[in-house]
């Protein structure tokens, strides 16, 4: 009878952790679904707040949910949710005084604790099963408070010493911080290069718009121009998303927006390539290049496409470089174990309570917050699909669009004409500005006899100045002043060797 109980016992425990740590579909859990949220990909989302989803602003656990929409229980369709774009508002309810009633009202709905239901089951049930134990082979007392033997006497009593969980503690911490660390900052690195995204798509369209030379271009040109270079900004991002993306999710809108804000042949040609951010910037390139402008502001333009390129890469690395699996692993056997067994190092510190039952919530606790800490990490490793990137490529194509609608002296304000020292800058790139410094000549001289039997040797040569061409009038005075000091500057400056021109002193 009693080799009967214990292995009762013993089945009881394996079968309940089995089933916990098993995967949803052998647990059973996914057949609990509603039938709308046990779908995956395009067909879920259209099911479950689209306008907040979509729209790249996230969801809460305490946030009011429109009439007729479904809350993603957990797992990984609940990542769209997690991208939130916070607003005053938000900023407000966020460090709200009554925060922490918010947050332990919506505990019972928080996604990471639903992700550790199978894990805090397991914990639990070894718990449970050890209180059940220990009472059956040590005595139990009954709900009257009366002792009752024990059930079992001759099977050994399942306890570990504490110590053995004092010691080690420390070393899951460490383990814990550094995993919660990396992966925040992989999360860091992720939003900030989003962010320098922002930043220089909203530069590199302003340098566009403030640097078109638009002598001898009709207005429409102009705006034909300065629109397909916004237009090229936003398809980078665009194409980066969903590099970034699974296809499953983003696939389909990606050629929706593209086909319906971009030509179908410059669409197509992005969307067939291998590459299709770097076949992006290679048209921005191209677009660049072919603005009526100076090459040295074009140069200038050009460097927001190296950034755009080092933000990819960037991205990318943190794509397909996880934290080094093994200790990934390590981690998570490390933790596992230790709180499976933590229920029999904890068992005596609950003898005060009725049948050491406050061993199976505290168990619970702990378990969750420190799987909880795990999970968070886990989470974060991958941070793009938790950002908002949709909203940042939304906020990016109407921001570029409305800079470049934008036109010189359309504030009111007349613009002066193009100074003479800036004159350089504003021609064409192979025409030389009236105020020029003289080009040097030199006249060929004949080589002197050979004499010794050494060969000749030409003669030095003497500068020929060339006839400058005629200066242009200084039109500002303070110009003028600053023209006439480097003058007496250089008058008073030591004669320089011949074949040298005043543009050494600059």
């Amino acid at each position: 009878m009693k080799s009967v109980a214990s292995l009762t016992l013993a089945g009881l425990l394996a079968a309940s952790t089995t089933t916990a740590f098993a995967p949803k579909s052998l647990a059973g859990t996914g057949a609990n679904l509603a039938p709308s949220t046990a779908r995956v990909g395009s067909e879920l989302f259209a099911q479950t707040i689209p306008e907040m989803t979509r729209g790249g602003t996230g969801w809460d656990s305490f946030c009011e949910v429109p009439e007729g929409t479904t809350i993603v229980p957990g797992g990984e369709a609940q990542r769209p949710f997690r991208r939130t774009v916070y607003t005053h508002d938000d900023w407000k309810k966020h460090r709200s005084q009554d925060r922490f009633i918010y947050y332990l009202q919506a505990i019972l709905d928080s996604g990471v604790y639903s992700n550790l239901a199978r894990e805090v089951l397991a914990v639990t049930a070894i718990a449970t099963g050890l209180v059940f134990y220990n009472g059956c082979v040590g005595g139990f007392t009954d709900l009257l408070g009366g002792k009752g033997p024990a059930v079992l006497p001759d099977l050994p009593k399942l306890t570990l010493p504490l110590a053995a969980f004092t010691i080690t503690s420390p070393s899951l911490g460490l383990l814990l911080v550094f995993r919660t660390n990396t992966s925040y900052q992989r999360w860091d690195e992720a939003r900030k290069n989003w962010g320098m995204n922002i930043n220089h798509t909203r530069d590199l369209t302003r340098m566009a718009n403030a640097y078109y030379d638009d002598r001898g271009v009709t207005p429409e040109q102009r705006a034909d121009d300065l629109n397909h270079v916004a237009l090229c900004t936003w398809a980078f991002v665009r194409a980066m998303k969903r590099h970034l993306s699974p296809e499953e999710e983003d696939e389909a809108a990606f050629r929706e927006e593209l086909y319906e804000k971009l030509p179908a042949q410059q669409a197509e040609m992005i969307i067939a390539a291998a590459h299709r951010p770097n076949r992006a910037l290679q048209d921005l390139s191209f677009a660049i290049d072919d603005l009526p402008m100076h090459f040295m502001r074009k140069n200038e333009i050009h460097k927001a496409v190296t950034i755009f390129e080092d933000d990819l890469g960037s991205s990318e690395r943190i794509l397909t470089s996880p934290v080094p699996l093994f200790y990934t692993r390590h981690l998570a056997r490390f933790l596992a174990i230790w709180l499976l067994l933590l229920p029999l190092g904890m068992y005596d510190s609950f003898k005060d309570t009725w049948n050491h039952i406050g061993l199976i919530p505290s168990t619970v606790v702990i378990a969750t917050m420190l799987f909880g800490i795990e999970e968070i990490g886990t989470q974060l490793e991958e941070p793009f699909t938790v950002l908002p990137m949709q909203a940042f490529c939304d906020k990016i194509y109407n921001w570029c669009m409305e800079i470049v609608s934008w036109s010189p002296g359309d504030n009111g304000r007349s613009l002066t004409p193009t100074k003479t020292e800036h004159a350089f800058f504003t021609s064409k790139p192979n025409s030389t500005p009236a105020d020029a410094p003289p080009v040097y000549e030199y006249a060929a001289a004949p080589a002197a006899p050979a004499s010794f039997g050494k060969p000749a040797v030409a003669a030095p040569v003497a500068p020929v100045e060339a006839a400058p061409a005629p200066v242009a009038p200084v039109e500002d005075a303070a110009v003028a002043a600053a023209t006439a000091a480097l003058g007496k500057d250089q008058s008073s400056a030591p004669a320089k060797k011949s074949g040298f021109s005043y543009l050494d002193n600059l």
